[in-house]
């Protein structure tokens, strides 16, 4: 298995990504990973049109991501893995998946949220889970485009 990214964009699959981050991560798979989108058949099909090019798309559940990396389906792959939340990327790296790196992207607006950059915000939960993995080896940061400066979201906590 080889993830070569990972991301937090409470948009998921969109422009930015398919033109930016997905030609620079080298992956040949983006995975989805959100309960929701995954079970809600119109949203899952609107989210393939925007399929990178050159690229595999997987939209799938938090368990179904965790039950297909256990079992080795990606282990030949590279994956760059967008999610909403940080709690799913806590929940891979609790069932042993290796996940090094988190780009936190594009986040809503959360109410008495802290900012972390100006597209990027963390609730008090999301800021402890963040904390849990760096506390796990997991280098965190906030970069809305590969152009923009990456900043460590350890010294903003």
């Amino acid at each position: 298995m080889s993830i070569v990214m990972t991301r937090i964009d409470n948009r998921l699959l969109h422009g930015i990504i398919v033109t930016q981050w997905a030609p620079m991560s080298g992956a040949n798979r983006v995975m989805v990973i959100d309960d929701k989108v995954a079970n809600d058949d119109i949203a899952k099909a609107s989210m393939r049109l925007a399929r990178p090019a050159g690229m595999a798309v997987s939209i799938i559940t938090e368990e179904t991501a965790i039950n297909n990396f256990k079992q080795g389906k990606y282990d030949r792959e590279k994956v760059f893995i967008i999610v909403k939340e940080p709690e799913t990327i806590l929940h891979l790296v609790e069932n042993k998946i290796s996940i090094t790196k988190l780009i936190v992207g594009g986040t809503v607006v959360k109410e008495g949220g802290k900012q972390l950059s100006p597209r990027a915000y963390a609730t008090q939960a999301n800021a402890e889970t963040y904390q849990d993995l760096i506390k796990r080896g997991v280098e965190v940061v906030t970069q809305f485009v590969p152009a923009d400066k990456a900043q460590n979201v350890a010294e903003m906590l």
